[in-house]
């Protein structure tokens, strides 16, 4: 959806041509299939043609986060051009069911039930992170709250209620330089020091989220949302710096035992596939 749905609606908003709109439509339409479940959570995978929904192979009756958490703007989008509400009532309504399930500390884990009438967690092999499956969901809470007017009160609450989460839980610095980065954490509550090219997203959603706090910009929260912003982008560069391709891994595990992660040349930390 992001990047069909969401191209052509962003084509259709830029040159103001009806086709792209028409085929934004018939596609939103065929997408929607997905919604029918009891829970409301989408399935993983649609069949344009034939209209058949289903789950992912290898994750049987469950959902995945990131998936479903970023239809939002799209849809609503949709919907707003196109005066088909139902589009964002599906997306909406997600939204729902997160705000109902959002734990105290704010953040979710990847793997939803999707098959009972209720949905709830995936009981096992469920992990809590900002990287890959879960971490657009967060942006889309602060971006829907912007795209609705700033309105939606409880859309900006679950974002800066998942970033509390993030500073109490997950933020952690390397050794020796200190660079700021984001643990995962597991099913057992244990922390996972690694963290995916794909986090480096908050560098720009903690400083957009800043300069629109309802506190105002000069506020602690704000003011703490900015340093730990630019700090995260400054270790996203250095995982670019430090290799001699210039590429950023995909992911990086920071060194917390020496008997564990093998010492990259400055010791903060490893690209996943050379350990």
């Amino acid at each position: 959806a992001i990047r069909s749905l969401g191209g052509l609606l962003s084509a259709y908003d830029l040159s103001g041509d009806e086709a792209f709109l028409i085929k934004a439509d018939d596609l939103g339409s065929r997408l929607a299939l997905a919604f029918d479940t009891p829970s409301g959570l989408p399935y993983a995978l649609v069949n344009l043609k034939n209209g058949k929904a289903s789950d992912f192979g290898w994750l049987p009756d469950q959902s995945i986060l990131s998936e479903f958490g970023t239809l939002q703007l799209e849809f609503r989008y949709l919907s707003a051009a196109t005066g088909r509400m139902e589009y964002a009532e599906l997306a909406e309504r997600i939204y729902d069911v997160l705000h109902d399930l959002q734990p105290p500390d704010g953040l979710f884990p990847l793997y939803f039930k999707n098959k009972g009438p209720k949905p709830e967690f995936a009981p096992k092999g469920n992990k809590i992170s900002f990287g890959a499956m879960g971490d657009s969901v967060y942006e889309y809470f602060l971006k829907a709250w912007l795209q609705g007017g700033r309105t939606e009160a409880s859309y900006r609450n679950m974002y800066d209620r998942s970033i509390q989460g993030l500073h109490d839980g997950l933020l952690h610095r390397s050794r020796p330089s200190g660079l700021l980065y984001v643990a995962e954490r597991r099913g057992d509550g244990t922390l996972d020091h690694r963290m995916d090219h794909l986090a480096c997203f908050l560098s720009g959603t903690l400083a957009l989220g800043a300069y629109t706090d309802p506190l105002g910009l000069n506020s602690t929260r704000a003011q703490r949302d900015l340093r730990t912003g630019k700090a995260l982008a400054y270790t996203c560069y250095q995982m670019y710096a430090r290799m001699g391709t210039g590429i950023s891994p995909e992911s990086v595990r920071f060194k917390t035992d020496k008997k564990r992660v093998r010492d990259s040349d400055d010791g903060d930390f490893v690209a996943e596939n050379e350990r």
